[in-house]
């Protein structure tokens, strides 16, 4: 029987906290992991043959260490500008020279590393599958602390002033002083019994940090302590069944001005504000990969790979393509006058911001891309689940 590679990552998202489901209500049938006529809606397009308008030339390439294609861990490029930071899941981390590559030191923390790297240019963080949390020195690699939290790390942490904010798949969020790993807050929301595996990146805008959660809630929390500025619930969970009451705020959120955007698995992209927590717009755009937003749209990956864009003030749609439908695309990046998307073959596509039509295709390797790539000044960063890490830049036109 045929192996439907893109409904693997379906069934590995899913997973149950605390008691199972009734015996049956998942199952390999249920997901797809064989083929037959029940999965052949959800098969791959081939990847598109088109006439590329822009050309894009790779400046560097490294190895990261080993490769997590399977397990589609939350582990992207992180920078402060003149350096990358990066990590892979046999727990080693590499700092580059952003422009040229050149490596700058390599760190082995023997973790099963699952989440991040963040960095502020004086200490870099990430997370494990097992819950530990570690921090090294930007600039040589040493370990300056390691703390134990109470579960898996499946996003990068964030850092602000003094401090490292992480989110755990038990649906907690905590604070650690930047100094020692100290605790310095902890906050902690209910979690459903079937949620969908990953958790979304925790965000510092101005005094606040913003998480969404499982249940369907955006959190805005003050810094220094941790007390709830607001709460909303986004999309509440309805329907005769565990699957059905899926509600997971899995992507990171994204901030623009006064303005937060945030997209849910369940069905919905909301524009909320900074401030109130209230809700401004919404659209019926699902999608777990994420999205991106600059100062005139918000771009979403959506359920299963569609590529949107809305207008940011409005939510009102700009367009819409299918033209990498169910290849499992990342979340989108804007660069230059693109939105980008990696996919499970290791292909990178760029696409017209104000259009949506493809513009050029490049390929890393031949592995699943999972984590978005990253923007630094006037290069794209793109991470590999095989263990790659490769920088790109849009050659312009003299």
């Amino acid at each position: 029987m045929p192996f439907n590679r893109r409904t693997v990552g379906d069934c590995l998202r899913i997973f149950m906290l605390g008691a199972l489901l009734t015996a049956g209500a998942i199952s390999t049938t249920s997901c797809g992991l064989f083929g037959g006529k029940d999965d052949e809606p959800d098969a791959p397009v081939e990847v598109p043959d088109f006439k590329a308008t822009i050309k894009i030339k790779k400046v560097w390439s490294a190895g990261l260490g080993g490769g997590t294609e399977f397990l589609r861990l939350a582990l992207g490029p992180a920078s402060d500008g003149s350096r990358i930071f990066a990590a892979a899941n046999d727990g080693r981390v590499s700092a580059f020279d952003a422009a040229n590559g050149k490596r700058l030191w390599q760190s082995k923390t023997e973790l099963p590393l699952s989440g991040g790297p963040a960095t502020d240019g004086k200490i870099v963080v990430l997370g494990s599958s097992n819950g530990d949390v570690i921090a090294l020195g930007a600039d040589d690699g040493k370990e300056i602390w390691r703390k134990a939290l109470s579960s898996e790390v499946l996003a990068a942490p964030a850092i602000a002033p003094g401090l490292v904010l992480v989110r755990t798949v038990d649906g907690k969020l905590t604070a650690l002083d930047a100094a020692d790993g100290t605790q310095r807050w902890f906050v902690q929301q209910n979690m459903p019994r079937l949620t969908v595996r990953g958790t979304g990146a925790p965000v510092v805008v101005r005094n606040m940090v913003v998480c969404g959660f499982d249940n369907g809630k955006l959190a805005a929390y003050d810094l220094s302590d941790g007390t709830p500025s607001w709460d909303t619930l986004l999309d509440p969970p309805s329907g005769r069944n565990e699957i059905e009451r899926l509600a997971d705020i899995n992507a990171t959120v994204r901030s623009v001005g006064d303005d937060l955007y945030v997209v849910d698995y369940r069905g919905q992209t909301t524009a909320v504000a900074l401030e109130s927590g209230q809700s401004l717009w919404a659209q019926d755009v699902a999608g777990y990969g994420g999205l991106a937003a600059d100062l005139e749209n918000v771009y979403i990956s959506g359920s299963h790979s569609e590529l949107y864009a809305l207008v940011r003030q409005t939510g009102s749609e700009l367009w819409k393509h299918e033209l990498l439908k169910n290849r499992d695309i990342t979340g989108p990046t804007a660069y230059q006058n693109s939105v980008v998307v990696g996919d499970f073959e290791g292909y990178v596509y760029f696409f017209d911001t104000a259009t949506g039509k493809p513009q050029a295709r490049v390929r890393i390797d031949r592995t699943r891309v999972t984590s978005p790539p990253l923007v630094v000044n006037d290069l794209l960063y793109v991470q590999s689940d095989g263990g790659d890490l490769a920088a790109f830049r849009q050659v312009v036109k003299k």
